[in-house]
Order: C-alpha cells, then sequence, then structure tokens
C-alpha cells in the first residue's frame, strides 16, 4: 500500500506587529515611556549601530555591526568597507527596506558616517562615527 499525499497548498497569512517598544533617553539613561513606528525605527537603528556584532551573548548572531574590525585600517577602506557593513547590519530588521546615500567626512581619528534608511514608516536620516 502506497502513502496518500495531500498536495493542498497551505493558506500562509502574513501579520504585521506593532513596533511598539520602550522610549530609551540615552541622555539620562532612564526609560521614559513607549515609542512607536518612525521613533521607534531610530532607536533600533540607532542600538544595531552602536552594538557590536558577536561580542555579546545575549543577542543573535544577526544584530548588530561588525564596524570595529576597522579600527587601523586606511580610511579608503574604511568607506568602502562602512557601506556594506552598515547595510548588511540594518537590513537584518525587517522594517528596513534600503540604506543608502552614504556620506563620508574624516574628523581626527574617525569617520563621521551620514545616509538614509528607507524603513516601511519613511525616510529616517542616521549617523554614526567609526574610529580608525
Amino acid at each position: 500500500m502506497l502513502p496518500v499525499v495531500n498536495n493542498s497548498i497551505l493558506q500562509v497569512e502574513e501579520k504585521t506587529y506593532p513596533s511598539n517598544t520602550f522610549s530609551i533617553d540615552f541622555i539620562s539613561n532612564k526609560i521614559t515611556g513607549f515609542v512607536d513606528e518612525k521613533e521607534a525605527i531610530k532607536q533600533a537603528i540607532f542600538l544595531i549601530l552602536n552594538t557590536e556584532r558577536y561580542k555579546f551573548l545575549i543577542y543573535s548572531w544577526n544584530y548588530g555591526v561588525e564596524l570595529e574590525e576597522l579600527i587601523g585600517t586606511h580610511p579608503d577602506i574604511v568607506e568602502d568597507e562602512c557601506e556594506r557593513l552598515i547595510s548588511e547590519a540594518l537590513l537584518q530588521d525587517d522594517r528596513i527596506k534600503a540604506v543608502y546615500d552614504f556620506d563620508f567626512k574624516r574628523v581626527k581619528d574617525s569617520i563621521r558616517v551620514t545616509f538614509k534608511v528607507d524603513t516601511i514608516f519613511g525616510v529616517v536620516e542616521a549617523e554614526t562615527e567609526v574610529s580608525l
């Protein structure tokens, strides 16, 4: 006797959950309420860019950015690699659609990187600083 296989197609429903999260005041180091949508994604971008990937066991290996590996390299290489590393880190978040329009400015022993992030809530401008 041969097994009978049901070849019907499964119905998959995609559900989007709210991005409601705690609002962190980084100056006073306190939680000051809740934020949602665009403000929540701004906070998520800040946290991703300030968390080194693979360094903290509490985070998944998909969370954070790998900018510390650029310390000590030539500034031209840093500029080339920054685009790739920042894009890879931020695109792990399913609310982010694209990272583009990178601009680099050398400041003493670091490079200030500004860029735009296209999210499901609109365009967000972000920046980070990479040590040389």
